[in-house]
């Protein structure tokens, strides 16, 4: 394997994050690529353009592809790949399903409109037990999501999932509960207090809170 790969996206910043999430120092993940320690410290730092060979190595010992590391897969979508050998489904219990979601990130909430199902990604954060995200007022979370009676809610479904391609596993948790709109100043507040931010920008000034009543997850694991 010859040549040099130019490295579109930052690829020491993929380099870091994915080495930081295995729990690997620098020199312990250039002894597995076979790679000088201070190259790596480099690479994780600069722009460069390493030798084809050497992202193999990194994309090896970081049981990854060379095109995740070279971000080549930025646009397309997750699981495209074969199925593990000796792979299983685990079934989550709902403290395991809490802990995975409690970071916070991106999740889906599923409902009802006129025209049918809907399915629409937010940023979410979790607060309080209860799943916290920002809209904006008079938008398809907003009014379709009223019944327009006092202490009557619609129920929702709130999905989160993570895939790991490079190792063929992943995880998903399904939330079902009373969707709230945060109307007064008290309910304004707590739910502030989650921090949560979309990434849509604009005036997403509506607080909106699904207290679950079922919390279901479900785990891809394969033996090796």
């Amino acid at each position: 394997m010859t040549g040099r790969m130019t490295a579109p996206g930052d690829l020491g910043r993929r380099v870091a994050w994915r080495r930081e999430a295995m729990g690997l120092s620098r020199e312990q993940l250039a002894g597995r690529a076979r790679i000088d320690a201070g190259y790596l410290g480099y690479l994780e730092e600069s722009a460069a353009s390493p030798a084809a060979e050497t992202v193999h190595r990194l994309a090896v010992a970081l049981e990854t592809s060379t095109e995740e590391l070279l971000g080549q897969t930025a646009d397309l979508p997750p699981g495209r790949g074969g199925a593990a050998p000796h792979a299983g489904l685990e079934r989550l219990d709902p403290q395991e399903c809490l802990r995975l979601i409690s970071p916070g990130g991106v999740g889906r909430i599923a409902f009802d409109d006129l025209g049918g199902p809907v399915i629409l990604p937010v940023n979410y954060a979790l607060h309080d037990g209860s799943v916290v995200f920002r809209t904006a007022f008079g938008g398809p979370l907003d009014d379709t999501l009223r019944t327009g009676l006092q202490g009557v809610e619609l129920k929702v479904a709130f999905e989160v999932d993570r895939i790991d391609d490079a190792r063929r596993e992943g995880w998903s948790v399904l939330l079902r509960g009373g969707i709230h709109h945060a109307s007064s100043e008290a309910e304004r507040a707590t739910a502030g207090a989650s921090g949560v931010e979309p990434w849509a920008g604009g005036e997403r000034g509506l607080y909106v809170r699904i207290a679950p009543t079922e919390i279901t997850g479900r785990r891809i694991r394969h033996a090796g």
